[in-house]
């Protein structure tokens, strides 16, 4: 399937706001992130439902998949900003018209827990989303210079950007050499691993596949790697990249264990193909924007990543 892409974002868009995973707990946050764009010159639709809770959500499903269809509906709304990760995506994926949302592709922006609408979309759409800075996590706060150009330029921009470095002094480990090409697919490896099997999972053949996770010890990242190949979906992919994977360390220091490099080294040994780690992506203020979908070429020993088309048109 070829990539669906976004119209590009324009000066003056509607910039539309939704929580579809957990509540943002302070509402200034929201408030902040909002005043970010406004200063850009951007208007904002902040989600009818934002703002509810149901437990550890950020309101009902069907609350926070109603926000989601309004802002696919609204022809005025040209990017999607997710507020937040978290937890509760998943379940809105049986609830989701992906009619709606391959007749209206818009730009989706989110990372973590939004994984799962970014695959699934991927998979029922072919729509080209942005793992990239959320709305309450990063843009609530000063954002980093590269981070912001860099999510800015290819959001706004239909021209193919090329090769992005990665920022010094950022120390990206090659785990397996080799040059790869192929659409980036990915984002949270334990969202990943949860849709195996389903409809929402997408074709990682000839995949430049990447990941990031947070707060998994050692030994569950060991366990997710070892059933994606197990399952044999890694088979299918060129090569993979691995992001900062923050707080990835053992909870009990007394009982022994792998570090998670150990853990990603012996993997890389097991895949047999190019394997790059600590790169700029994931649950860190520095990140870079990767558009799936998007055809990418990643040269691990320049440390950088090419984008070989426009993430929007």
């Amino acid at each position: 399937m070829d990539p669906l892409k976004p119209p590009r974002l324009k000066k003056r868009d509607l910039i539309g706001i939704v929580t579809p995973a957990s509540q943002v707990l302070d509402p200034s946050r929201i408030e902040r992130g909002v005043s970010y764009l406004e200063r850009l010159g951007y208007e904002v639709l902040v989600g009818a439902n934002v703002g509810k809770s149901h437990g550890y959500l950020g309101g009902t499903d069907e609350e926070r998949a109603a926000d989601l269809h309004a802002m696919f509906r609204d022809q005025r709304v040209r990017m999607i900003i997710c507020a937040r990760g978290g937890y509760g995506t998943p379940r809105l994926l049986q609830l989701l018209d992906y009619r709606l949302i391959k007749q209206n592709p818009k730009i989706l922006v989110g990372f973590s827990d939004i994984t799962a609408l970014q695959l699934a979309f991927l998979a029922k759409c072919g729509l080209v989303t942005f793992h990239a800075p959320m709305l309450a996590t990063d843009m609530a706060e000063p954002m980093d210079p590269f981070t912001e150009e860099l999510f800015w330029l290819l959001v706004t921009s239909s021209r193919k950007v090329g090769a992005v470095a990665f920022p010094e002094p950022m120390e990206a480990r090659i785990l397996r050499p080799g040059l790869f090409t192929g659409h980036l697919v990915g984002g949270n490896l334990s969202i990943l691993v949860s849709l195996l099997a389903t409809p929402f999972q997408p074709a990682l053949e000839h995949s430049a596949l990447f990941l990031e996770e947070v707060g998994e010890e050692p030994y569950r990242v060991d366990r997710m790697l070892t059933h994606l190949r197990n399952a044999s979906v890694l088979a299918r992919c060129r090569g993979i990249m691995i992001g900062q994977c923050v707080d990835c360390v053992p909870r009990d220091p007394s009982r022994p264990s792998l570090t998670l490099e150990e853990v990603l080294t012996e993997f890389a040994h097991a895949f047999k193909k190019p394997v790059i780690f600590n790169v700029p992506f994931g649950h860190v203020k520095q990140k870079m924007t990767l558009p799936l979908g998007v055809k990418v070429r990643i040269d691990p020993e320049k440390r950088a990543i090419e984008l070989m088309e426009a993430a929007v048109e």
